[in-house]
């Protein structure tokens, strides 16, 4: 039997990053992975052909990139190969009738694009960005602590004493907001506003949804001032680097070791025990880096005392909508209609108004095949040519969002009702609406490989129906309510066994944002 300190379970990056830094402090760590490979969605693989490599989940690693972990570890990572490739021009959103706009690092470029289109709005613009420090600061000090905690109520009473009310006001606007109503106060040009909403449903907010704004506005504003980063050769170049700085800081990493039980006796987590018979005893704490619905409907013994206002919560977490990738190797990059300046772009949203993404999540909710559904096509070899052989590419899509149980199709062609049988005949509807804005792109498709939500859960227990958010990120699943109210500051009612990851505040994305709060909590 072997006895560390911590014992954490899942090697996604936030189990990584509480581990990191609690070996750092001196504790002995051991992380415990049931794949193969390190990285939970956040991965990288050569599924179709030699020398193409994919990101099989995350490709943006901006949030990574900005994040307290990487400012803390930065150095350090990088000394363990962690490299950032930069795009210039970082994501567009291309409309019906082939025009487009996007945001580029050259302010001037950005600014001009929407000159084009109101000259209102480029002054709006102006302001927006001008105003963005002023509401970086709390934004960022909110999102950086734990929820709710003394270092939040910090940030909200320095952007009082900065801005007053006024300033208070406008945070709690822009937290409640719906895409729609925070771009209508601002903006009068669909088009931006079609690009800036595009983001909310990276995660689950359609335009009308309550609490949709933030995102879209972080993401446009966060890019427009610090640009968009992927990881040099893939997305695990991150999770490489995680790996070796752990090692170096003496943690011990174990793959293909699935756990079968959270040990818990007297209401207290003390170990693990593997699906192989190993014991592994924790002195100080169990690290639960997976969906809670996973530790407390299955690992953790039915014996275990847990308060029913805490179990029913689990219960009724709710995940977010599901999604598919589509992994292509390419001969040439696509040739998108009437904008061959895009091939330049990290990412190219398809998803060309409103009323069109509303529609989208409205018939993924009811069950429905959306019939145009919302694509994010990443061209990762537009600014990583290492990925691929010379002269050829990858292409990643991701098709937001889809239901986890099929009931019918919005366009009442595909029949089936199982993933297994509908993701081929969906990845070709997929396929027709890339081909319809870059036409010529099928016959420079040397090889396709299409990931369904199911197949997404099968490979990464956590992405429940293939969502990829870790639960929904609504209201009432978001802030102090992640994943249960009274309960979002890691710990559970079990002592000494903790949550972090996406399920938990501050979410989705590669910010390592709740393994890093936890670990600092506990290493004081």
């Amino acid at each position: 039997m072997s006895t560390y300190d911590a014992l954490v379970v899942g090697a996604g990056h936030n189990g990584l990053a509480a581990a990191i830094h609690l070996a750092s402090r001196g504790w002995s760590v051991a992380v415990v992975e049931a794949a193969s490979a390190p990285g939970g969605a956040v991965k990288t693989a050569e599924l179709i052909e030699p020398g193409f490599r994919h990101d099989l989940g995350a490709m943006n690693l901006s949030m990574f990139a900005g994040s307290a972990f990487h400012k803390t570890y930065g150095a350090e990572l990088a000394a363990h190969g962690l490299q950032f490739v930069p795009a210039t021009d970082s994501f567009a959103s291309l409309f019906r009738d082939g025009s487009h706009l996007g945001v580029s690092t050259d302010r001037a470029k950005t600014r001009a694009a929407i000159a084009a289109l109101s000259a209102a709005d480029a002054e709006a613009w102006d302001r927006m960005n001008g105003g963005f420090g002023a509401l970086a600061t709390p934004l960022f000090g909110l999102l950086g602590a734990p929820m709710p905690s003394l270092a939040g109520a910090k940030a909200l009473w320095q952007a009082f004493r900065q801005g007053g009310f006024a300033r208070l006001y406008d945070l709690g606007q822009l937290l409640l907001s719906s895409p729609r109503a925070f771009l209508d106060r601002h903006f009068e040009n669909d088009r931006l506003k079609a690009m800036m909403a595009a983001w909310g449903l990276h995660l689950d907010f359609a335009p009308d949804t309550a609490g949709g704004a933030l995102f879209p506005y972080l993401e446009t504003m966060a890019t427009q001032a610090f640009g968009m980063v992927i990881g040099a050769g893939g997305a695990d170049s991150m999770i490489k680097a995680m790996v070796g700085l752990l090692q170096a800081k003496g943690g011990t990493l174990l793959l293909d070791s699935p756990v079968r039980e959270i040990v818990a006796e007297g209401g207290r987590a003390s170990g693990l025990v593997l699906a192989d018979g190993r014991r592994l005893t924790a002195r100080r704490a169990v690290i639960a880096n997976l969906h809670p619905k996973l530790v407390f409907g299955g690992l953790l013994p039915d014996t275990a005392p847990l308060p029913e206002r805490f179990r029913q919560g689990v219960k009724r977490f709710r995940s977010g909508p599901g999604a598919m990738m589509i992994h292509l190797t390419l001969d040439a990059l696509p040739n998108w209609r009437g904008a061959p300046e895009l091939a330049s772009f990290a990412y190219v949203h398809l998803a060309p108004d409103l009323a069109m993404m509303n529609r989208v999540a409205a018939e993924a909710m009811a069950g429905l095949l959306p019939a145009e559904p919302v694509l994010v096509v990443g061209q990762p070899t537009a600014l990583d040519p290492t990925r691929a052989p010379a002269g050829k590419h990858v292409l990643w899509v991701q098709v937001r969002v889809l239901p986890a149980e099929i009931k019918g199709d919005a366009a009442g062609v595909i029949a089936a009702r199982a993933w297994d049988e509908v993701k081929e005949d969906y990845a070709d509807r997929v396929m027709a609406l890339i081909e319809r804005s870059a036409p010529g792109l099928s016959a420079s498709v040397r090889g396709r490989h299409v990931v369904s939500p199911l197949d997404l859960e099968r490979d990464n227990p956590c992405l429940i129906g293939g969502d990829s958010l870790g639960g929904s990120h609504q209201l009432d699943q978001n802030f102090l309510f992640r994943p249960v109210a009274g309960w979002s500051r890691y710990k559970t009612p079990v002592e000494c066994l903790y949550l972090c990851g996406a399920a938990t505040w501050p979410g989705a994305g590669t910010g390592a944002g709740s393994g890093f709060l936890l670990a600092k909590a506990l290493a004081r």
